[in-house]
C-alpha cells in the first residue's frame, strides 16, 4: 500500500543492505588495498589513474544497459527480480575479493567491476520502485529517509570493518590484510540479509500483465525507442537529466577518489578511513535535516545549495596539507552529500510519468553512469600528466557550475503537469 509505513522502511532498507558495498568497498578499503597490496606500484598517479578505469568499465557497462533493462523491467513488471538478480550479481563479486593475492591488481580489477555494476543495475530497480511506495506527500521523506538509514548502515558495519583492521588481534585474525578481505566476506553477507526486507515487504505495482522473458526483451526494445521520444516530449525531464549528469558526477567522483586522492597526497590510512567513518555518521542526521531545510525553502534551491557546497569543498580539496583539513572535508561531505543524492532523486520521481519509472530510472541511472566515465579517468589523468594529483581534482569545479547554470531552466512544476498530461494523450 502507498505511503505505507512499513513498505517505505522496507524499501528504505535496501539502502541500509548496500551501503555497505559503497561504504566499506568502494569508498574505504578498496582504494587503499589497491593502493597498497594489490597494484604494487610505487607510482601514486599510476595507481589512481588504474583505479579511475576500474570505475570507469563498471559505469559504461551499466550505463549502456540500464535504459533497456529499465524498459524490459517496466513492461514485465519485473522490477524487484531484476533488482534480486543484480544484488547477488553484486554480492557474489564482493565476496569473492577474498581470493585476490597480493599484486593480482587484474583480477581485483574484474571483480569490483562485477560488484559494482550489481550495486548501480540494482538501483536503478530500487529506485524505480520509490513512485509505487510512497505519493508525491511523501516522496521526497521516503528519498531521504533511505539515504540516511544507508549511513548508519553503511557505517555501523564499517565501522567493524575497522577495528577489525586496526586491532586484529581483537577478532583473533592475523593481520590487517586478512583482516581487509574478511571486511570483503561480512559486506556480502550484509548485502544479502538486509535485502530480505524489501524482498519480502514491498509490492511492486503491476503496471501490465506478466509475460515471458522472450516477450519482455522485444516489448523492452520497443519501449526503450518510445522512452527517447518521451523525453523529447517531456522537456523538463532532458534538460533536469543534463544538469543532473554534470553536477552528480563531480559528486561520484569525490566519493569513489577521495579516499586515493587523500592517499596519494600522503595521509596515513588510519586517517583516510577516520573521515570515512566521519562522512557516514554525521551524514546520517544531515540528510534529514537536509529534508527539512528543503522543505522551507524549496527542493530546487536546496540543490542549488548542495552544488555550490560541493564546488567549496572541491576548492578546499585543492590547497588541503595538512590531516585536520581532510577531516574537515569530510564533514562538509556529509552536510550535502546525502541532500543532493536524496532530492536529485525525488525531484526526478515527480517529473517523470509514474508508469514508465523503471524506464526513466534506466535513464537517470544510465547518465549517472555516463558522468562517472568521465569524472574518475579524468581525475587520474590530469594527475598523471601533470604529476600533481591536486591538478585532477580542480577540474570537478566546471562540472558543477555547468549543472547548476542549466538546473536554473528546469520548472518543477511544469514538469510534474506535463508528467500527468503525457500519459493521459497517449
Amino acid at each position: 500500500m502507498i505511503d505505507s509505513k512499513k513498505s517505505i522502511w522496507a524499501w528504505s532498507f535496501y539502502d541500509w543492505a548496500n551501503s555497505a558495498f559503497a561504504t566499506t568497498v568502494m569508498a574505504g578499503f578498496f582504494p587503499v588495498f589497491f593502493k597498497e597490496y594489490w597494484s604494487n606500484t610505487d607510482s601514486v598517479t599510476l595507481s589512481t589513474w588504474y583505479l579511475g578505469l576500474a570505475n570507469s568499465i563498471a559505469s559504461i557497462i551499466v550505463a549502456v544497459f540500464a535504459p533497456f533493462l529499465g524498459a524490459i523491467a517496466d513492461r514485465g513488471t519485473a522490477k524487484k527480480k531484476f533488482l534480486i538478480t543484480f544484488a547477488f550479481l553484486g554480492i557474489l563479486g564482493t565476496g569473492a575479493l577474498w581470493m585476490v593475492k597480493q599484486g593480482d591488481w587484474q583480477l581485483a580489477v574484474l571483480l569490483y567491476v562485477i560488484g559494482s555494476i550489481g550495486y548501480s543495475a540494482g538501483n536503478i530497480f530500487y529506485d524505480s520502485l520509490l513512485p509505487g511506495v510512497a505519493s508525491k506527500k511523501k516522496i521526497d521523506y521516503a528519498s531521504s529517509l533511505g539515504f540516511s538509514i544507508g549511513y548508519v548502515g553503511g557505517g555501523i558495519l564499517f565501522l567493524v570493518n575497522v577495528l577489525m583492521f586496526q586491532f586484529p588481534e581483537m577478532f583473533g585474525i592475523a593481520n590487517g590484510a586478512i583482516a581487509i578481505r574478511l571486511s570483503f566476506i561480512s559486506v556480502a553477507v550484509w548485502w544479502a540479509v538486509f535485502s530480505i526486507p524489501i524482498i519480502l515487504f514491498v509490492k511492486e505495482p503491476k503496471i501490465h500483465e506478466p509475460i515471458g522473458i522472450g516477450s519482455a526483451i522485444g516489448a523492452g526494445w520497443h519501449q526503450l525507442k518510445n522512452t527517447i521520444n518521451d523525453i523529447k516530449h517531456l522537456h523538463v525531464v532532458g534538460t533536469f537529466l543534463l544538469a543532473y549528469w554534470l553536477y552528480i558526477d563531480g559528486v561520484d567522483t569525490i566519493i569513489k577518489m577521495a579516499v586515493d586522492y587523500g592517499s596519494s597526497l600522503g595521509f596515513p590510512s588510519s586517517s583516510l578511513i577516520t573521515a570515512l567513518l566521519l562522512v557516514q555518521f554525521i551524514a546520517f542526521p544531515a540528510t534529514l535535516g537536509y529534508y527539512w531545510f528543503a522543505s522551507k525553502i524549496g527542493i530546487k534551491r536546496a540543490i542549488y545549495v548542495a552544488i555550490l557546497g560541493y564546488m567549496i569543498i572541491t576548492i578546499f580539496g585543492v590547497f588541503m596539507t595538512e590531516q585536520w583539513h581532510f577531516y574537515t572535508l569530510a564533514i562538509m561531505i556529509a552536510c550535502f552529500q546525502g541532500g543532493i543524492q536524496a532530492l536529485s532523486r525525488s525531484m526526478y520521481s515527480r517529473i517523470i510519468p509514474k508508469e514508465k519509472s523503471a524506464e526513466f530510472f534506466g535513464f537517470y541511472n544510465m547518465l549517472g553512469k555516463f558522468a562517472t566515465i568521465i569524472g574518475p579517468p579524468l581525475m587520474g589523468y590530469v594527475g598523471l600528466v601533470t604529476g600533481n594529483p591536486r591538478m585532477g581534482i580542480l577540474s570537478l569545479v566546471i562540472l558543477f557550475l555547468a549543472g547548476g547554470f542549466i538546473l536554473s531552466k528546469v520548472d518543477l512544476d511544469d514538469g510534474e503537469r506535463m508528467a500527468k498530461e503525457y500519459l493521459s494523450k497517449k
